[in-house]
């Protein structure tokens, strides 16, 4: 080990699932804390195996845009107690001797940090951590991420980690780091401060092809379905001007342009920091493009918020309506009425923005919830004149519905997350059925 300069390896893992794609997503976490060790002396090294520029890979997608694009698939045996579901299993990522090469490729660690996002992409999680621990043997590995915070007692069985981490990593990295290497130094930063934060370490990929923003963390809300507040109890927000500079950062040194917002809460308290943000952005002169996957609260769609967001560039613009039955709203988020929606509506088309721009996202396979209120709330959306997408439900432990969830579900998924899967729709007692997707792709229009 290098005592004047510990090197710590930080991995992004596979993807083990029915489907997965590139739709901005970034493991914004691990390489924030990339970025805080970098600033406090360590040598950082980091590998995606989920890699779309792999220099081993096929052409780029032809069908990618704004950022987006397909990850490399491998066929794999479909996970135990899942084999009546009739679709192909993949491994979703560079192959695994490509990792191999790649670890071989960099100082020998001293510590790994591996990450983790659905609790069901598990098995990938495994699978990479073993193929590190075949190169490292005796390289101590961390586990931290979403499914560490979510399923530790499970993450601690079946991920093959030396230790899983739960919450945030960004207050304790410092110390852990320091306790595997020796390596103990003084904090530049304030955790509970965003502003102090350095920038993710987006340069540590091959090729930025977009970049994440975190405006905030936590959200206000407490939705039945949502475990944001497990996961991010603390609110946080950033200064608008903050948000600004480092937007300006990655387009003038990188000449990014497809920016994504990936707050919770975007634009709750908007007068004191959207709208700033909005306002900063449009008056650099920049020509971008921003994207909003993670959903827009739509009571906070006003005119002047709509105008503003139109104007800086906004492209793909998604709201979390969730479903249209309105009079059953409170037991699921109570954050809109119809009245609401069809205002926000207005106020985007008025704005400027088309329908193909703004989808509103639909909750599906809830537990108890009926195909003829699916198909209801996508009728309604259609009438209003934007785009239904059908976002389907995974359970999730922690969460107000979990309780319900596991009483829905044909699965035992307190034992097993991967069979909160929700391509596998685990909240219907009825056998999986391509007839429940198929009916809903055919009601939307192209």
């Amino acid at each position: 080990m290098n005592c004047d300069k510990p090197h710590i390896l930080l991995v992004n893992p596979w993807i083990h699932d029915f489907a997965a794609y590139d739709v901005w997503a970034k493991p914004i976490g691990l390489l924030t804390l990339a970025s805080i060790l970098h600033d406090h002396g360590f040598s950082v090294s980091y590998i995606d195996c989920l890699d779309r520029f792999h220099p081993n890979a096929p052409e780029t997608d032809p069908y990618a845009r704004n950022g987006r694009g397909a990850y490399l698939k491998t066929a794999i045996p479909t996970p135990e107690g899942l084999e009546d579901i009739p679709r192909r299993f993949s491994r979703y990522g560079i192959l695994p001797q490509w990792f191999k090469e790649d670890l071989l490729s960099v100082p020998r660690p001293d510590l790994v940090l591996v990450t983790s996002v659905m609790t069901y992409w598990y098995p990938g999680v495994h699978e990479t951590i073993g193929v590190i621990k075949e190169i490292f043997p005796n390289t101590p590995v961390l586990l931290g991420g979403i499914y560490a915070s979510l399923c530790h007692e499970h993450a601690k069985s079946h991920s093959g980690a030396d230790k899983v981490v739960t919450g945030p990593g960004e207050k304790n990295i410092l110390k852990l780091a320091g306790d595997y290497t020796g390596f103990q130094v003084k904090l530049k930063f304030d955790p509970d401060d965003l502003d102090t934060y350095p920038y993710p370490r987006f340069d540590l990929q091959r090729k930025i092809t977009y970049v994440p923003v975190l405006t905030s963390k936590g959200c206000p809300f407490s939705c039945a379905y949502c475990a944001s507040n497990f996961l991010d109890p603390k609110r946080m927000l950033r200064k608008p001007e903050s948000v600004v500079e480092e937007i300006g950062y990655w387009h003038k040194k990188f000449g990014v342009r497809d920016f994504v917002f990936y707050d919770d809460a975007l634009l709750v308290n908007a007068e004191k920091h959207a709208i700033l943000i909005l306002e900063g952005i449009i008056k650099t002169g920049f020509n971008l493009r921003f994207h909003t996957p993670n959903a827009v609260h739509i009571r906070k769609i006003s005119k002047k918020t709509a105008r503003l967001m139109f104007r800086a560039g906004f492209k793909t613009l998604r709201v979390g309506l969730e479903t249209t039955a309105f009079e059953k709203r409170e037991e699921l988020d109570g954050k809109v009425t119809a009245d609401e929606f069809r205002q926000a509506v207005s106020h985007l088309k008025e704005a400027g923005f088309k329908r193909n721009q703004v989808g509103a996202y639909l909750l599906a396979g809830l537990p108890g919830q009926s195909s003829a209120s699916i198909k209801a709330s996508v009728k309604t959306v259609i009438k209003a004149g934007i785009k239904p997408i059908p976002a389907y439900y995974t359970p999730i432990p922690h969460t107000a519905m979990w309780k319900k969830a596991v009483a829905s579900s044909r699965y035992d998924i307190e034992s097993d997350p991967i069979f909160t899967n929700n391509a596998i729709f685990p909240c219907q007692k009825e056998a999986f059925s391509w007839k429940t997707i198929s009916d809903l792709k055919k009601m939307i229009p192209r």
